[in-house]
């Protein structure tokens, strides 16, 4: 069976990254409890490693693993890795980095019929061009940002000046029938504090889950994301009051209800329980 026929979750919350030329690491990525793990090829890797970590990932991924295995590209032009990974039983998807224009992402499509791709958009003309990228290719299943590159091409020294372009990726993923994107990584691997209140401002953004750098960072990106207990039990009131085919209708303690809440309350429900029964496989 391959990793692309392997069932995982549908709204994965931690993405870790490993450097591809680090075997060891990735071995530790893999039992780390992340929900995807993604062999990076691209930044993590110096120049003069490159063909190591290729030989190395090709290796990983000649067989699957329970975790899905994502591969950061080196670049979206590098037809000699996509060529070497795309066949293999063990790979899940492609990530394309810097990606900016649609034509980039159907010609990788073509090379590597079959694997799903994400998008990552790094620079101002990516991000004008969210909506476009989405939808380059039936091949895309995500986009999300690269905040360091994003932050350095806009010249922005404060968080909150990626706001504006976080906001946009969210509605660009949602207009496109994409799964909401994860947050880009929360460099410091000491800040766990920093990171928890980094995630609970994706969160209000709309974002779901968040991509890693360590194994440490994971529990509090869960945490941040999982529905808290007074959500879920708000939830199964709503869907519990809205019988089917029931117009717009107040719950006792004064809540409206219409249906766009019953089905966000049905997509908090399945996403607490999709990561419980994850907890009790694993």
């Amino acid at each position: 069976m391959t990793a692309r026929a392997l069932t995982s979750l549908a709204w994965p919350l931690t993405w870790l990254y490993a450097p591809g030329d680090r075997p060891d690491v990735v071995a530790k990525a893999l039992t780390s409890g992340a929900d995807v793990v993604i062999v990076d090829l691209e930044d993590a890797v110096a120049p003069d490693r490159k063909a190591y970590a290729l030989a190395a990932t090709t290796e990983l991924l000649s067989s699957p693993h329970p975790v899905p295995v994502h591969v950061r590209l080196p670049s979206a032009h590098d037809t000699t890795a996509i060529a070497a990974l795309a066949p293999l039983p063990g790979l899940a998807a492609f990530r394309v980095p810097k990606v900016t224009d649609g034509t980039d992402i159907a010609r990788i499509a073509g090379l590597a019929p079959g694997v799903a791709l994400h998008a990552l958009l790094e620079s101002a003309l990516a991000v004008e061009r969210a909506h476009t990228l989405a939808t380059a290719h039936p091949a895309v299943r995500g986009i999300a940002l690269g905040e360091a590159d994003l932050r350095a091409d806009l010249g922005v020294r404060d968080d909150r000046g990626l706001d504006w372009s976080r906001s946009r990726v969210v509605v660009a993923a949602r207009a496109a029938h994409l799964p909401p994107p994860p947050q880009s990584v929360h460099p410091d691997i000491r800040d766990l504090d920093g990171l928890a209140a980094s995630c609970a401002h994706g969160r209000a953004l709309g974002f779901l889950g968040r991509a890693a750098i360590h194994p440490r960072q994971l529990p509090v990106i869960e945490r941040a994301y999982l529905p808290a207990p007074e959500e879920v039990e708000a939830a199964e009131e709503v869907v519990a009051a809205a019988a089917p085919g029931t117009g717009a209708l107040a719950l006792p303690d004064g809540r409206f209800v219409d249906a766009a809440i019953v089905a966000a309350a049905h997509r908090t429900l399945a996403l607490a329980r999709a990561h419980r029964s994850r907890a009790h496989r694993t």
